[in-house]
Formats: C-alpha cells, sequence, structure tokens
C-alpha cells in the first residue's frame, strides 16, 4: 500500500462552539468547511492545516478521555513550527498555558505541549 500523506486528522470535542472558537480565533486555523449533521445532530468543522484538514466534531454526550495522555489511541498531535519562543509567547498572550520548552531526545529539537479545551495534548515542535 502507497501513502502519500496524511488527509486529516479528526477530533471529537465536547462543546463545539469552545473548541471552534480555541481552533479558529485563538491558534489561527483557517475554515474550509462547517456544517450541522441533523441526522446525527451533531457538527464537522473542517480546518486548514497547511495540506492536511483537522476535523473538529461535536458530537453531545461524548465519554471524556480515560487519561492525560497514555490512554490507548491518539497520544497527542504535534504541529511543525519554525520558531518555538515566539509561538510560546503567542499562545501565552491568548490565555493558553504551555509546558515548559524542552528539547526532544532524540531529534535534539525543541519542543512544548499545551492542551485544547477537552485537555487533548497538542504539541509544538521545531
Amino acid at each position: 500500500m502507497m501513502f502519500d500523506k496524511i488527509h486529516h486528522v479528526a477530533i471529537i470535542a465536547s462543546d463545539y462552539e469552545k473548541s471552534k472558537h480555541f481552533y479558529v480565533d485563538l491558534l489561527g486555523f483557517e475554515i474550509i468547511r462547517e456544517n450541522f449533521r441533523e441526522e446525527r445532530d451533531d457538527y464537522k468543522l473542517d480546518l486548514a492545516l497547511g495540506d492536511c484538514e483537522l476535523e473538529i466534531f461535536g458530537i453531545k454526550n461524548s465519554p471524556p478521555r480515560p487519561s492525560y495522555p497514555e490512554a490507548c489511541g491518539l497520544r497527542h498531535l504535534a504541529f511543525k513550527i519554525e520558531n518555538i519562543e515566539e509561538a510560546v509567547r503567542e499562545l501565552n498572550k491568548k490565555g493558553i498555558e504551555t509546558e515548559p520548552v524542552r528539547l526532544d531526545a532524540f531529534t535534539g529539537k525543541k519542543m512544548t505541549f499545551f492542551q485544547d479545551p477537552d485537555g487533548l495534548p497538542l504539541e509544538l515542535h521545531e
């Protein structure tokens, strides 16, 4: 099987409007499509992430994540950036707390973590 690239990553949000505000207004992702799916009584928001898409689903009564971040499944979502200090300052100015910057033991690159409104671990990686 030949894979070209990741097409999208999907996230289920407990509070659709709160997550939409976080990813669009605070993190600056561009909206591609936003749809209410009447048959499922939920929202699906497609966001541009380079040549990949980030899908945010607003699904009512979804179970919470069992642990941070060692539950089976997606451990975290990492975003490549050029300047971690600048990105951390920008996130902190918007009220988004970040962990201390550290070095990836294998790549030697700077990295840090922060969380989305549901506690999903998000990583910045130079």
